[in-house]
């Protein structure tokens, strides 16, 4: 785009030409296409961060910013567009304000991806080159929403008997304010249970909505719900998820009838039983629900009108009672058929025979009293009573006195009819245990009373259990441990906990809370029980979680049980290797011996296991240094010669052992102090063969030559000191020598004419032991060179040199008898020596800082560059000094 602006930019050159020429008749025509507005286009993605560069203004329109006076660009409106976009009013650079821009808030009507525009109106100015520019900015659509159903829990009702393949609108289907890609692409369920799948299907307006279909025939009676999560999921990289719980609650047909548990009853009953005495329970069931289930009970057409009222039918119970007195001389044996109607369905046929027995004496009558709740016969005692719990009280009448009673109970259950002590013929019904609902809900229980004629009275009993939360949820594990690397996206799946509850109804529904102690990062749903993590996780920070989960029913009072859960975090390889210094800093005295230990590296990385192993190596200098990968001890193959290179900077590299590899480089400074293995150099004379001039008139006190040394060490050990220390030739005390300068003076006149020598010491202070070196200077003493070959001759001769009984360290060196005096400022030079290495050391520490600093700029710049080791090349000492009269010989 940049490129054909350019190109617009040069076809428009001749007009531009003709407009500068015209400049002078008509000062504003050459801009009067500044007054048409322009439009610019631009497209950024929404949540950009500040700073964000969007376009440049006076780029896209190919203005000229060489014109003077220089162009200015304005925003003239204070609207919404200024939260989110700063402008340059200089250059007419666009970028994103601190204000993050959303397309869902920005533009929350707009379902078109490429609709969402935020509109601008930029003013070019000054006035001769004023213009409108509409500048349009297009937000296109991120990622950045998850689906979300509109509400939690999502019921939907099934018959039982929907035919397969039926399908099942999800209408409360879920909602992805991201457009295209990004919004909702696909649902799915977590459980199908093998019986149900889903379906997606897209309507005109290009909405999804999810289908439930019955793969498999369903029975209420078998399963009446299913309860699963089902997921929405868009199309974003990578997806976001949204889920609600799915509850499917299959819903009752009558496709059930009633049915009798028992078909066929043998009653007996004497002739002198009481009205109102209980004959016979019928008790017929239905597996439907509500009014598919309701069962009522009715005497059959065959049954005469009179039986029907001497026996008492209950529609809604099918309890039959004796509603009247026995006549004895007309009927012995009754038959009632009865039928228990449900809606829609044929009757079930069930027949009691009742059979009458004629006594003079009737049989024992029974009368209760009930302590427990009873109704219709049927007593209810709650699970919690405990043991021996009273239920009711039996009195047995109509005895004569000469008969003998046997009143027991019959039936299953933990109960006992035992007489009462206090009274005669009382009875008392208790339970021997206490009872358990989830054991068994009802027992049928018979008082038989029986008189020593065997004439018997039964009473019959319904006993039924109420369930009470006396059973806490159980955990299928106590113990779950989970692993998870760390770096994981949010809201993470970790595991799902089970706990079931034995108890009825809402007793014994669960839901799932994490304990007091859990960190805010872990979350679990309460009605499935999955956790997850809603953060990312570092194991650097921490290795290891442990919290409980707690499953609570909702009976009265709530019990609870709880589960440890252990989150084991792994490692990634996602931290580098670190050196404990930014940079290294050695001080080893030079001659150091090879392979000794220069310095240890000690370098850390947070990761663990191979992640955490790091090896090190050197990237320069690698064919005079060496290092312990492990350990990190630093090694020169071969002693080091401070003279050769005084300093050595070294790049070490360390890298994991991960994959990929991370790794750190630091830099490493080897300074080599000085020991005293040179000793000093005499640049001046240049051999022993040299000789100078001195003229026979040469004065007392005049400067004849000097000797000139260097020394390759430094501090004390470059210090020198000059002496003589043999001589031949003239009186003792005619020449002296400056022990600092190394300047010879003569001291006496010269009297005799000829060749003069004196042997002198070059010695340095170093220790433990001084080095020095020895120099001949000779003086030929003459007006004039007349016969060279001659002096040659003198030179070459051994000859003794007498010993000038002086040590170098005196002051100036007189020949002769006079006293030496000590060099008076002996200990200052000393300081001074010291305070000299001192500098110097600190100007070396300086100068690598700068270096590194350097180095590290040089290496953000680039990096690829592989870095050399600096050496150092011992300068030249150029000598150029002004001889005196001089002949080399």
């Amino acid at each position: 785009m940049l490129n054909s602006r350019h190109a617009s930019l040069r076809e428009k050159g001749g007009i531009w030409g003709l407009c500068i020429f015209l400049l002078y008749t008509s000062p504003l025509s050459c801009f009067a296409n500044f007054s048409q507005a322009k439009e610019l286009i631009y497209k950024i993605k929404e949540g950009l961060p500040r700073g964000t560069f969007i376009g440049t203004i006076g780029l896209d329109l190919n203005l000229d910013f060489t014109v003077d006076p220089p162009f200015i660009f304005n925003l003239p409106q204070k609207k919404t567009s200024e939260q989110y976009v700063n402008l340059n009013n200089i250059t007419g650079e666009l970028y994103t304000s601190a204000t993050e821009i959303d397309r869902e808030t920005l533009c929350p009507d707009n379902l078109d991806s490429q609709g969402c525009v935020l509109s601008l109106d930029v003013f070019v100015l000054p006035q001769q080159y004023f213009q409108l520019v509409k500048v349009k900015i297009f937000i296109e659509d991120v990622n950045d929403n998850r689906p979300e159903f509109p509400v939690d829990v999502i019921c939907l009702s099934v018959p039982e008997n929907t035919p397969i393949n039926a399908r099942y609108a999800v209408e409360q289907s879920a909602v992805d304010p991201d457009l295209g890609l990004h919004g909702v692409q696909t649902y799915w369920l977590v459980n199908d249970f093998g019986v149900f799948t889903l379906d997606v299907e897209e309507n005109e307006g290009g909405e999804l909505t999810p289908f439930l279909i019955v793969m498999e025939a369903l029975d209420r009676e078998s399963q009446d719900e299913y309860i699963t999560d089902i997921i929405a999921e868009d199309g974003g990289t990578p997806p976001l998820l949204g889920a609600a719980t799915l509850k499917i609650v299959i819903t009752d047909v009558n496709d059930n009838c009633p049915h009798f548990t028992e078909s066929h009853i043998n009653v007996t009953l004497h002739g002198n039983t009481t009205k109102g005495a209980h004959l016979a329970h019928l008790d017929a069931f239905d597996p439907d629900l509500g009014a598919n289930a309701q069962i009522s009970y009715a005497y059959s057409e065959r049954v005469p009108r009179d039986t029907r009222t001497l026996f008492h039918l209950d529609r809604n119970t099918g309890v039959i009672k004796l509603a009247g007195k026995i006549d004895t001389g007309t009927a012995t044996f009754y038959k009632l058929t009865i039928l228990a109607n449900g809606p829609g369905c044929i009757p079930a046929v069930a027949t009691v025979t009742v059979n009458i027995i004629k006594v003079v004496t009737g049989p024992p009558a029974v009368i209760a009293r009930y302590i427990a709740p009873e109704k219709d016969g049927v007593i209810t005692i709650k699970e919690s009573e405990p043991a021996f719990y009273p239920i009711a009280f039996f009195t047995v009448k109509n005895i004569d006195k000469n008969q003998r009673v046997d009143c027991h109970l019959e039936g299953t259950g933990p109960f006992r009819l035992v007489p009462y002590q206090l009274f005669k013929n009382e009875y008392l019904l208790e339970t021997t245990e206490p009872l358990d609902y989830e054991r068994t809900q009802e027992y049928e229980l018979t008082v038989v009373a029986k008189n020593t004629r065997d004439l018997v009275f039964k009473m019959y009993l319904k006993v039924q259990v109420l369930d009470e939360n006396d059973n806490a949820p159980v955990f299928q594990r106590s113990l779950l441990e989970v692993s998870i690397e760390e770096n994981n996206p949010p809201n993470t799946f970790l595991a799902q906990v089970q706990a079931s509850d034995q108890d009825s109804e809402s007793r014994g529904e669960v839901i799932y809370l994490l304990g007091g102690d859990i960190p805010g990062i872990f979350a679990v749903d309460r009605i499935t029980g999955v956790l997850t993590v809603t953060t990312s996780l570092d194991r650097e920070e921490k290795e290891a979680y442990r919290f409980i989960v707690r499953a609570v029913d909702q009976g009265t009072p709530r019990r609870e049980s709880i589960a440890t859960v252990v989150v084991t975090v792994q490692d990634r390889n996602d931290n580098s290797p670190r050196f404990i210094n930014k940079d290294f800093t050695f001080f080893v005295p030079e001659n150091f011996p090879g392979y000794g230990e220069i310095g240890v590296l000690s370098v850390t990385d947070a990761d663990a296991g191979e992640n955490g192993w790091v090896a090190l190596s050197i990237i320069n200098g690698s064919d005079i240094f060496m290092i312990d990968t492990g350990r990190g001890a630093l090694r020169a193959k071969t002693s080091l010669d401070r003279e050769q290179q005084g300093t050595y900077q070294l790049w070490i590299e360390a890298v994991d052992g991960g994959k990929p590899a991370l790794s750190c480089v630091t830099m490493v400074t080897v300074l080599l102090l000085d020991v005293n293995d040179n000793p000093p150099i005499v640049l001046f004379p240049q051999s022993n063969q040299s000789y100078m001039l001195v003229l026979p008139n040469t004065l007392p006190g005049t400067s004849i030559t000097e000797v000139y040394a260097v020394d390759k060490d430094t501090g004390m050990n470059a210090v020198i000191a000059y002496s003589i220390i043999k001589r031949k030739g003239g009186e003792p005390g005619s020449f002296a020598i400056d022990p600092e300068t190394g300047n010879i003076t003569l001291k006496r006149e010269l009297s005799n004419r000829g060749l003069y020598s004196l042997l002198v010491k070059v010695s340095d202070h170093g220790q433990p032991e001084p080095l020095y070196s020895t120099v001949m200077v000779n003086f030929f003493v003459n007006e004039t060179v007349s016969n060279e070959s001659y002096i040659q001759s003198l030179l070459t001769r051994e000859s003794e040199i007498e010993t000038e009984e002086r040590p170098w360290y005196t002051g100036h060196m007189t020949e002769g008898p006079e006293k030496y005096e000590l060099f008076p400022c002996q200990r200052l030079l000393i300081a001074l020596s010291v305070t000299c290495l001192g500098l110097f050391l600190t100007v070396v520490m300086l100068t690598s800082y700068i270096c590194c600093k350097r180095f590290k700029k040089h290496r953000k710049k680039r990096p690829e560059v592989e870095i050399p080791l600096k050496m150092k090349k011992d300068p030249v000492h150029v000598v150029n000094r002004k001889f005196r009269q001089i002949s080399n010989i």
